[in-house]
C-alpha cells in the first residue's frame, strides 16, 4: 500500500507529484526546491542558503512522515554549479552527521525556477 505524505511546513509541489511516498518500509520524498514555504520564496543567500532551505523542506516532510534525517538512505543533490560543491557540502554536513546516507551529486543545466540546489531522499521508516 502506498501513503501519499503532505504538509504545508514544506513548498506543495510544482506539478502533478507528492510531496513524498510512503510505501513498504521506504519513504521516497520528492526533489526539495529552496522554497520558504511562508512566503513561497527562494531562501536568499546563494547555494549555502538554498542548500539549507531545501534540507529543511525535506525535513519536514520525513517529520510529516513520521521519520528523520538519520533515516535517510540515499540523497542525490542536483546542483546549478559544481563551483558550489563545498559550499553545499558544508551545510549538507551540519545536517548528516554519522551513517552518512549513500549520494550523488550531480551538475546539471537548469532547475526548476532557476534554483542553485534541488535535493531529494529515500529514507526507510520503522
Amino acid at each position: 500500500m502506498k501513503q501519499v505524505i503532505n504538509t504545508d511546513k514544506a513548498p506543495k509541489a510544482i506539478g502533478p507529484y507528492s510531496q513524498a511516498i510512503k510505501t513498504n518500509g521506504f519513504i521516497f520524498v520528492s526533489g526539495q526546491l529552496p522554497i520558504d514555504p511562508t512566503t513561497g520564496e527562494f531562501a536568499e543567500g546563494g547555494a549555502a542558503a538554498q542548500t539549507k532551505q531545501s534540507l529543511e523542506n525535506v525535513k519536514a516532510i520525513l517529520f510529516q512522515a513520521g521519520s528523520t534525517l538519520d533515516d535517510v538512505v540515499k540523497t542525490t543533490v542536483f546542483i546549478k554549479d559544481m563551483n558550489d560543491f563545498v559550499t553545499v557540502n558544508n551545510v549538507y554536513a551540519e545536517y548528516f552527521h554519522k551513517n552518512f546516507p549513500a549520494r550523488a551529486c550531480i551538475e546539471v543545466a537548469r532547475l526548476p525556477k532557476d534554483a542553485l540546489v534541488e535535493i531529494e531522499v529515500i529514507a526507510v521508516y520503522r
